[in-house]
């Protein structure tokens, strides 16, 4: 493969993604906290519609990474990656990787001008909160044309936030092959019912809602052209990949600092227990093991930054190195703060449920090495 050829500023904290960080950590220590977590997940919603509101209107989270011309702010995602991690570190359960990242790649990566600036602007500004189905989940969906255009059957499970979500952009089986198709759930205004259930799955992870979604004649809409869908589908998961990976950074780092602060006061036989050696080895290694998940995620935010042709490599490589890491410190979190770590009422679980349910969103470590040897060329066998 050809050496990376990436702005190197792109890798480094600009003094706008350093002001970024430090505006969204006091948000987000404000209206984020573990208790404050715990009851927006309860809720009918299962996060703040306020602070949603909050990080799309003051200060424009939804719209960095969208063109200025459906609303968004012009950024790259490497400005966006700063809000995941930040969001990742509080464990905010605001739809954001389903409807900015995952919806959001969708649409822009299907080249449809009118789709993007029907749905686009509502994404940036906060109104519309969107999710794919179809895409790594199972599902089993078929288009086919109605007396009034395009309608939906089958069964979408595991379909990230998408209890609640405005927008549903779904890969589906239509006669000229797989396309993707939008639909919006909720009936409009004078119409009769809903031909679109959406049931709760139970999940590990209780700060990201998945559901079954049933379409029993759902008006859809077609977007893009055919043929384009495992084009589409491969960006959007790298993108999911590089988003996960930014999200898992701020986990970690969370962990981290919560386990040093910890062992720096608890104490045992008169002395701090960070000062014994075996503690002092474990968050050694976990702190290499947290800079090189930042490196990883660093590396991959820039890749699709700049939508380098290395982007599928260092998406997957992020999702190895950051998922492994994020396990690590979640584990390490939990046992160095002794029993109450093991206590369900203790933030560290909620990480732990995070990083686990995590693993396998959009496919396991293993999963993503074996990728990286076909990407790499690493599979061919000898003679």
């Amino acid at each position: 493969m050809n050496r990376l050829d990436v702005d190197p500023a792109v890798l480094l904290e600009s003094e706008e993604r350093s002001q970024l960080r430090a505006v969204l950590r006091d948000l987000f220590a404000e209206a984020c906290g573990s208790e404050e977590v715990r009851k927006q997940v309860e809720s009918p919603r299962g996060y703040d519609q306020a602070l949603w509101a909050r990080l799309a209107g003051e200060i424009g989270v939804h719209g960095l990474a969208l063109p200025e011309e459906y609303g968004g702010g012009g950024y790259t995602f490497a400005e966006l990656a700063v809000a995941l991690e930040e969001a990742g570190r509080v464990l905010c359960p605001a739809p954001l990787l389903s409807t900015v990242v995952l919806a959001g790649h969708a649409l822009l990566g299907s080249g449809d001008r009118r789709a993007c600036e029907r749905w686009l602007p509502g994404i940036a500004s906060g109104a519309v909160t969107a999710t794919v189905a179809g895409f790594v989940q199972a599902a089993d969906v078929t288009a086919e044309r109605g007396p009034d255009g395009w309608v939906l059957r089958g069964e979408a499970d595991f379909v990230p936030d998408g209890e609640g979500a405005d927008l549903l952009l779904v890969v589906a089986r239509a006669p000229d092959g797989e396309r993707l198709f939008a639909c919006e759930p909720e009936p409009p205004h004078g119409k009769h019912g809903s031909t679109c259930d959406r049931a709760a799955r139970r999940v590990l992870d209780p700060t990201r809602r998945q559901v079954l979604v049933r379409f029993r004649g759902t008006p859809a809409e077609p977007v893009g052209e055919p043929g384009q869908v495992p084009g589409i589908v491969d960006a959007v998961l790298d993108a999911g990949r590089v988003a996960l990976a930014a999200e898992h950074v701020g986990g970690c780092a969370h962990a981290l600092d919560a386990t040093l602060e910890y062992v720096s006061q608890r104490t045992q036989f008169g002395r701090a227990i960070g000062s014994f050696q075996a503690i002092k080895h474990r968050l050694a290694d976990l702190l290499v093991e947290v800079e090189g998940a930042r490196s990883a995620s660093a590396y991959a935010s820039a890749c699709l930054a700049e939508w380098t042709p290395e982007l599928p490599v260092a998406a997957s490589a992020a999702a190895v190195a950051c998922t492994g890491a994020y396990r690590l410190a979640t584990t390490e979190y939990v046992q160095l703060h002794g029993g109450i770590g093991f206590t369900w009422e203790h933030p560290a679980h909620l990480y732990v449920r995070r990083a686990r349910a995590d693993e396998a969103l959009f496919g396991t470590a293993d999963d993503h090495r074996l990728r990286l040897a076909e990407l790499l060329g690493l599979t061919g066998t000898s003679g």
